[in-house]
Formats: structure tokens, C-alpha cells, sequence
């Protein structure tokens, strides 16, 4: 629901509700244990964290089978646990991933339901089914010998105990991964759904599972039949093996997108809102959008730093990422979208070199995007022996920053309050089709803050042209960037749309979002996606004096502005890892006290005072003299640093440059600084890399 007006969105941003808590992945990945289950969610709601994704993982005890009445007693715990505390959960679909397989329990009872793919070979095997030949060879249907990740020792890949994948094309298989999972789950935990239990979670589902032969492409049972009916002839498919497209490789891949839309993810929808609960999750790729629309809460994955603060987030197939979910929610009235991040995204392929500074690029870039519910990917039961260096990194309970983890998650409840109580304002279409979302046409949009809405090729019939303007319901875009053939009638230059805000000098690398509450009332999130300060001239269309929050403190000032005819013209300065949301000035509730600019101390005068390098810790101290004003920390540092103010924790900052302001009530009298500077966990879990105070 959209907030009211401005003035309650601000109160709403210092304090935002639970609903809008991080919902991080839980490994269930030990020996599990009923009293460590209530003691660890225990510990995630005091600090911060108000709901999970039961997530069941590779190091679960053998004792425990996945499914069975010793795993859903365990759950019970978490279940009940989750409900005195008044928490959320969302509940995991499969043992492990990709979803649809029930652990392997579906081919283990029906082995002629597992995944199925087609090849073009000069020769058949043993059990293939030929379907096309040609002189030069022929095009055969087999099991894919696809597999999914499960959750014992020994079920991982290559290993010999791996679970075989399910055929998620064929009804039948869909009918008992249904039958075997999200029923027995009802028959567990029914009274919780609708309350405690808010959603089922589906993992990247795979048509041929994991490590299916190089080349092969999806395919089901009686599938030939279907493709020749709806005009398709199978000699065309060779072009697939060639890296070609003709008509009928184009009528193959709507044929198997919507063979999967109507199989899989109608059936998990339906079931879920019969039951009371939302699906969740996300499919196989960043641009697979069409799929989205049968997700209550639409959602996608951000992993292995296929878009990073090194790299940019505007190249590349996965630069769609987050957009592509926020804009199917948008378009079908889903007021949340979810995204699986920071999976895997450990630097230089070292496992735990996963860093404050890179948490903070992801959320702002999710966030501004348009993402609003964060699974942190994730809280790990166990970290024993190999379960530490199981898709780095862990971003809860086992991460340096955990002591302060409250700040994480109320950044992360205050971008998901802002992203759900406000609308963006949107005046240009992208259509475009399933797995084309064309990042390199909308890397410029991007770079030059304008904001676009993906229009999938699915909406395009309920689309009309109306006044000059493209309209979708209760959408209208006064501009498309698309072929001048399509939308004849409409502008097709993303120029006749205005940008979000006006730069001189220009800033590729700001990101910004015009937002509205449900009066009417405007804010504008900014957000610096460089690696370095961003400075420029400004200017918003608005008609009233400004003011800012920064979104990572809540702290609320005035932002001096000129008022020009074309709105009001400011000076931005976004520092390394800024967020910030700008609003009229009236909208604050009360005048901020006017502040002194804090005089700067740096780390000159400090002195390292121990050194354990086991732990990765560099304690530094100062003494200093007694000031009447505030002062203002920076120092450069590779990872967290917390300050100590004659003993007592005075602020705790994650990137560099780190900043931490000293309140003047602190520095009545002389005061001793103890400066505490910890290193990456790289350093125990992967290879050793730079930690301390930068000189």
C-alpha cells in the first residue's frame, strides 16, 4: 500500500515495520538440533532479522532425510519457534536445487520421468527415441541424465549418490513433485499458512537439470506431436546444434517457454494461492520475465558477480537484473518483488572476499531498480568443515559485521519501505521479448537517468494508442524504444522523455528514481553506482525548497537549491557508495536543528597498539584534546572499523572512505580513541588478501 503523503513516508523510513525485514535464506545444512533452531532464530530477530527462507542444504546429517517425519519434527520447531517470536517464513520447494525434482524422490519412483533433451548425433544410443534423419545425421530424444544438488554428503555433483532431475515439461512429473513436496508440507504446517508461513519458494527451476550434456536443448515426452501441430518441422531444429535460427527454432523456443509457463509454474502458482500463500523465487535466468507473471511475488538472482561495483551494473545480459522483476511486479499490481542475492559473489573467486563496500553497491543497486523484499543469500546452521566454502559468502551469523548487523537490516527494511510505499514515475516503454531485454539499448536510459518500464511481449495485444500515448491499463508512456513499425503512432525517441533529474556534467554513473506517494507527493532516490565521489550541478523538477536523507542513517537535512523556472537547481554530492532521497523541504515534520560542519580527523593521529593476526584485527589509538564541536572521522581501510570513544562504541562504518562522526558530548574532556580495524574472513576460509588501516 502506498503511503498517504510524504510526511508519513519519512516517519515511515525511521521506523519500518517488520513486513519489510530481510527474509535471508537459512542453510539447514548440520545435525540439527531443537533447541539450536530456537536459539539461532532467537538470535536473528535481535538483530534485525524478523523472517527466513527454511532453506534445507548440502551438510544436513544423514539422519535426517529430506521429507521425512524426523525433518518435518525439526521444522515443527522452526514453525512454532517462528510464530511465538512473530516472524515470517517462506518454505523452500526442493532438497536442494534446481526445484522440481523432490530431492530425487520423483525419478526414484518413476525413473521414465526424468528430464528429457534432444541432440543431433550421427548415431543413436541404447534408448533413443530418433525422431528426424538426415544424410549427415539424425536428431534423437533421451533422458538428459541431469541431475540437482541435494542436501547429504555425496549427493553434489559428480558425486555418487547425486540426485537425477525431474522432467518439469511433463504434467505427470509436476503432478507428484507437488504430491511429494507442497502437500506433505500442508499436511505439517497448514494452520501456519496465511500467517507465519507466508510463501513457497521455487529455486531456479531446470528443464534438463544440472550437468546435462553439452549442447543439449529441453524437450518432454510427446513434445514432436505438439511442435509439428502447431506447424513446426523437426528437420528446422538442426539449426539449434548449429547456433542458428530459423522459423522453426523461434516456434521451438515459444513452444518450450510456454510448455514450461503452463506446466510448471501455473500449477506451483495455483497450488500456492489455493493454500493461502504467495510463490516465490525466481526461474532460470536474469532475462527470463515472461515466467514472472505466474509469481505472486515476482523475483530473481543476483550471483557470482555477474554484475559488480568492478564491472558496472548496465552491461550484459544479468545488467537486467532486478528491473526485469520490479517491472512484471508493476505491471501485474504485485506490490513486492524479491531478489536471491549476494549468492557467490566472493571477489577473485576467493571464497569469503566478500566485503562490506560490495553488500552496499548490491543493495543500492537492486534497490533503485526497483526491488523491494532482500534474501540475503545466506545465514548459514553450520559453518563446520566444508559447509564454510559451500557458495560463499555467508552474509549473517558467521560475517565480521554480525555484531552490527541491525544496521544491515534496517537498510535493507527502510529500501524495501521506500521501494513499496512509493510509485515510479514512468513515461517510456522497452518492449521486448523473453530472454531479450536488450541491456545494451537501455544501458544509455540508464546512464542517463531516464526511466523505462520493460513491456513483455505477452502485453503487447492489451496494449492501445491513444492521445499520443501508449497506454496498458493504468500505465501510459509518452515514448517506445522500440522499431518504428511497432506503436507507429508513438514517439520512438527515448529522448522526448525527460530524464529524472538534469546533470552538468553529466553522470553515467548515477542511477535515480522519481517516486510518488499516494497524494501525490514526490521524492527522488538517487544513487552513486561509481567507484568514486560524484559531484555535479542538479536539477529536479520542483517547485519547493529541498531536503535530503541520507538513506543509510535516516539522518534528515536541508539540500540548499536555487528555484529556476524549470524547477529547483542544486549541488549533488554523492560520496563512494551513496544513497540518497530527496524531497521538498515542508515534507520534514519538524525543522533539523541547524549543525556545524564537524572538523575533520584523520588518521594521523593515531598509532597501531596491537596486531592479532589470526583474527585479521588491527586495534589503533589516539589521544585527543576536548573540542566544543563535533568531529568527523574518515579513514581508509579495507573492511570494518568500529571507534571506540574512551571505551564506549561511538559508530561502526563498512567501506572506505570509512566516516564516523564523534558527537561533541563525547569530547567534553580529553578523550582516548581506540580504533578497531578487522580484515576480510577470506583470510581464515580462502586466501589471505589486504586487511588494516591504509597509511
Amino acid at each position: 500500500m502506498l503511503a498517504p503523503n510524504l510526511s508519513e513516508l519519512l516517519q515511515r523510513l525511521d521506523h519500518p515495520p517488520r513486513e519489510y525485514s530481510p527474509i535471508p535464506f537459512w542453510f539447514l545444512n548440520g545435525d540439527l538440533t531443537h533447541r539450536e533452531i530456537r536459539r539461532q532464530l532467537r538470535d536473528f530477530q535481535a538483530h534485525g532479522v524478523h523472517g527466513v527462507v527454511l532453506h534445507p542444504r548440502m551438510g544436513m546429517s544423514r539422519r535426517i532425510g529430506y521429507l521425512s517425519p524426523l525433518f518435518f519434527r525439526y521444522l515443527r520447531t522452526a514453525v512454532e519457534t517462528a510464530a511465538d517470536l512473530g516472524m515470517t517464513l517462506v518454505l523452500y520447494d526442493e532438497g536442494m536445487y534446481p526445484s522440481g525434482s523432490a530431492g530425487g524422490q520423483i525419478v526414484r519412483e518413476r525413473p521414465d520421468l526424468a528430464s528429457r533433451g534432444i541432440l543431433w548425433v550421427d548415431a543413436p544410443q541404447r534408448g533413443d527415441t530418433v525422431l528426424w534423419t538426415a544424410d549427415h545425421g539424425m536428431l534423437v530424444e533421451r533422458f538428459s541424465g541431469g541431475t540437482l544438488r541435494g542436501v547429504h554428503a555425496g549427493e553434489d555433483d559428480g558425486e555418487p549418490h547425486v540426485p537425477r532431475s525431474a522432467d518439469i515439461l511433463n504434467p505427470e512429473a509436476v503432478s507428484a513433485f507437488i504430491r511429494l513436496t507442497h502437500e506433505a508440507y500442508a499436511r505439517e504446517f497448514r494452520p501456519w499458512f496465511g500467517s507465519t508461513i507466508r510463501a513457497f519458494f521455487t529455486d531456479e527451476p531446470s528443464i534438463l537439470g544440472r550437468n546435462a550434456p553439452a549442447g543439449m536443448q529441453p524437450w518432454t515426452r510427446g513434445f514432436a506431436e505438439v511442435f509439428q501441430a502447431a506447424g513446426g518441422h523437426l528437420a528446422g531444429l538442426e539449426a539449434l546444434f548449429r547456433g542458428e535460427e530459423n522459423a522453426d527454432t523461434a516456434l521451438y523456443r515459444r513452444l518450450i517457454l510456454e510448455r514450461e509457463a503452463s506446466v510448471y509454474y501455473k500449477a506451483l502458482s495455483a497450488w500456492c494461492e489455493s493454500h493461502g500463500l504467495a510463490l516465490m523465487g525466481h526461474p532460470h535466468q536474469s532475462d527470463d520475465i515472461e515466467v514472472l507473471r505466474y509469481f505472486q511475488i515476482p523475483g530473481q538472482d543476483l550471483v557470482y558477480r555477474w554484475v559488480a561495483p568492478e564491472t558496472g551494473g548496465t552491461k550484459g545480459m544479468d545488467s537486467v537484473m532486478g528491473k526485469c522483476g520490479a517491472d512484471m511486479a508493476r505491471l501485474m499490481g504485485r506490490p513486492r518483488n524479491a531478489n536471491e542475492c549476494f549468492g557467490a559473489c566472493n571477489r577473485e573467486n576467493n571464497p569469503w572476499y566478500f566485503t562490506g563496500s560490495d553488500m552496499k553497491w548490491f543493495l543500492d543497486y537492486l534497490a533503485v531498480r526497483g526491488v523491494n523484499l532482500f534474501v540475503p543469500h545466506a545465514f548459514y546452521y553450520s559453518l563446520a568443515g566444508k559447509r564454510s566454502q559451500e557458495r560463499p559468502p555467508d552474509v549473517g551469523p558467521g560475517s565480521i559485521w554480525w555484531p552490527h548487523y541491525r544496521q544491515w537490516a534496517a537498510y535493507m527494511a527502510r529500501l524495501s519501505c521506500l521501494r513499496t510505499e512509493t510509485e515510479e514515475e514512468i513515461f517510456l516503454a522497452v518492449p521486448c521479448r523473453n530472454r531479450d531485454l536488450r541491456p545494451e539499448a537501455v544501458e544509455p536510459l540508464f546512464q542517463s537517468q531516464r526511466a523505462f518500464q520493460y513491456l513483455p511481449e505477452s502485453f503487447w495485444p492489451q496494449c492501445r494508442e491513444e492521445d499520443g500515448a501508449l497506454r496498458l491499463g493504468r500505465h501510459a508512456y509518452g515514448a517506445v524504444l522500440a522499431p518504428a513499425e511497432q506503436f507507429p503512432t508513438i514517439p520512438h525517441a527515448p529522448e522526448t522523455v525527460s530524464p529524472v533529474l538534469r546533470c552538468d556534467p553529466p553522470q553515467p554513473d548515477l542511477r535515480a528514481a522519481a517516486l510518488r506517494t499516494a497524494d501525490g507527493g514526490r521524492c527522488w532516490m538517487l544513487v552513486n553506482e561509481g567507484e568514486g565521489p560524484l559531484e555535479t550541478e542538479a536539477l529536479l523538477p520542483a517547485h519547493a525548497a529541498l531536503a535530503q536523507m541520507d538513506l543509510w542513517t535516516g539522518e534528515k537535512l536541508p539540500l540548499p537549491s536555487l528555484p529556476t523556472p524549470e524547477g529547483q537547481q542544486f549541488h549533488l554530492s554523492l560520496p563512494r557508495r551513496g544513497s540518497l532521497l530527496v524531497f521538498p523541504g515542508e515534507a520534514v515534520p519538524e525543522d533539523p536543528p541547524r549543525q556545524e560542519r564537524p572538523r575533520m580527523l584523520t588518521a594521523s593521529p593515531f598509532t597501531l597498539q596491537a596486531e592479532d593476526p589470526v583474527r585479521c584485527v588491527q586495534t589503533w589509538t589516539a589521544e585527543i584534546p576536548a573540542s566544543h564541536q563535533d568531529l568527523l572521522l574518515q579513514v581508509e581501510a579495507e573492511e570494518m572499523v568500529e571507534l571506540y570513544v574512551n571505551d564506549q562504541l561511538c559508530g561502526t562504518a563498512f567501506w572506505p572512505p570509512q566516516r564516523i562522526r564523534i558527537p561533541r558530548s563525547l569530547l567534553e574532556k580529553p578523550a582516548r580513541l581506540r580504533l578497531v580495524v578487522t580484515g576480510s574472513l577470506a583470510n581464515r576460509y580462502g586466501r589471505p588478501v589486504p586487511y588494516g588501516l591504509k597509511s
